[in-house]
């Protein structure tokens, strides 16, 4: 049995010197990362850089070639994969979903930890709680009814309950209007703070879809680290420039990033 209790002491994420390798290509190559309570990380890098490749190790969706992941205190490889997945909040917008179930049916799944509803399963009134707020979380309050089928990317989303000690996010952001955009930031600024032991680890690509309380960032370029650690120190000019391969500048307005062409 998996205890997720908090911990006073230990990351919820270490990852030690690892490698992805597929078909003989790296995927990852040298990359190690610690995240602790209260963090909020963002991975950025350019398309193919290998952000959801590090990500699903981090959600203990797969294990690495080579080198150690270890999730909430526990070694993949030495723990019951889909139990410990059960521990972490997961938001996706590709979430691989076939049946036209409704919103809150899918956010419930969370609760069982499977892809469609557990046959004769009923949520209990907390689970059925946690689910309407972690949809108004997303700023879809009003579309708890509707059919996932019918949904755009950018209205999809899926967390696990209870609320997590580690929320992973992969481009949640995709495909939203820039109205909807910002509510959803506004809400993960929001549920960090009401949630000061809350670990959240953020994928993209454009800085403009960052929240203003990441503490801690990693530029990926080819499978390899270029840049990690407190926010201010690696989303610089300099270093979001060589990770893009793209002279820009960086400005921060209001606690939020934005990028330019720098001719």
């Amino acid at each position: 049995m998996i205890d997720s209790r908090p911990t006073e002491t230990g990351p919820v994420l270490r990852v030690t010197d690892i490698d992805v390798v597929r078909d003989g290509n790296y995927l990852l190559q040298s990359i190690s990362l610690e995240v602790h309570r209260g963090q909020h990380w963002a991975l950025l890098g350019a398309n193919g850089a290998g952000k959801s490749t590090l990500l699903n190790l981090l959600g203990a969706v797969n294990h690495p070639t080579r080198g150690a992941v270890e999730v909430l205190g526990h070694r993949l490889g030495r723990v019951d994969m889909r139990q410990l997945r059960s521990y972490v909040g997961h938001i996706n917008p590709r979430h691989p979903l076939q049946s036209p179930l409704r919103v809150r049916d899918v956010v419930l799944t969370g609760a069982t930890n499977t892809t469609e509803p557990v046959p004769r399963w009923q949520p209990t009134d907390e689970q059925s709680r946690q689910a309407d707020r972690l949809i108004g979380m997303l700023g879809m309050a009003g579309k708890t009814d509707a059919r996932w089928n019918t949904l755009s990317q950018g209205e999809r989303g899926r967390a696990l309950m209870p609320l997590p000690r580690l929320l992973l996010l992969d481009e949640p952001a995709t495909g939203l209007d820039l109205a909807a955009r910002e509510q959803l930031l506004t809400s993960l600024d929001a549920l960090r703070a009401e949630h000061p032991d809350l670990a959240t680890v953020l994928v993209t690509h454009h800085l403009e879809e960052l929240p203003a309380s990441t503490t801690h960032a990693m530029l990926l370029r080819e499978g390899r680290c270029l840049a990690a650690g407190e926010v201010a120190d690696v989303l610089t000019t300099d270093e979001v420039s060589k990770c893009f391969d793209h002279p820009v500048r960086i400005t921060r307005t209001g606690g939020r990033w934005h990028a330019r062409a720098d001719r």
